[in-house]
């Protein structure tokens, strides 16, 4: 295995979702540095639709005014809310805009793809970084913060950071026990639940390869 192959894949195995990160402004370079990672994600037919939306300093603040704006919530709820936007110096929106010619789960899985180009580059550059969404992902008026079209679809937020503290890494179930190796009995099992009416009760758990 070569050195390009095993830092990619040590990259992958010790990344992690870093909650606390000090407040220390992070460099525009940096910043940039992971939205290029995210644009080389795999998309279909090239139609490239990520779209990302920086929050540094007030821009968090006025992000935190829109989530915070029910009325209904207590002032502790409603501050407590408020302050969710400030846990990062840098927060990064992450939506797509669809292709109305492609269908919509394609264009939403290329965006996850970019999101998750974004957290390795983050880990490889030293920096903290946590996938968030929530219900704040399907909120109009958080849409209409970023000037998203109706169509769009909110990915949620990177939160972007030098890390305070880097967590153990958690439990992983381990690639065998959610694969199936397709081999003749699976194979025939498979094709008679979709061609001959089979119930999909029938469904072969994974074992692993012999």
């Amino acid at each position: 295995m070569t050195s390009q192959a095993d830092a990619v894949l040590a990259a992958i195995r010790e990344r992690r979702s870093v909650k606390q990160v000090r407040p220390d402004p992070v460099p525009r370079e940096l910043i940039e540095q992971v939205l290029e990672a995210a644009v080389w994600a795999p998309n279909h037919h090239l139609t490239q639709p990520w779209r990302f939306f920086v929050l540094t300093g007030s821009a968090r603040d006025a992000l935190g005014e829109v989530l915070a704006r029910d009325p209904a919530l207590s002032a502790d709820k409603r501050e407590a809310i408020r302050q969710k936007p400030l846990r990062a110096p840098v927060v990064i929106a992450v939506a797509v805009e669809p292709d109305p010619r492609r269908p919509l789960l394609d264009e939403i899985a290329a965006g996850v793809a970019a999101i998750q180009n974004m957290l390795l580059a983050a880990h490889a550059l030293g920096l903290g970084a946590i996938w968030r969404t929530g219900r704040a992902i399907e909120d109009p008026a958080v849409k209409a913060f970023f000037g998203l079209s109706d169509r769009a679809v909110l990915l949620g937020f990177v939160y972007l950071g030098f890390p305070a503290s880097v967590p153990e890494p958690p439990a992983r179930r381990p690639a065998s026990e959610c694969t199936i190796w397709f081999d003749a009995a699976t194979t025939a099992a498979a094709r008679a639940r979709a061609l001959d009416g089979s119930s999909p009760a029938d469904t072969v758990e994974p074992t692993s390869a012999a």
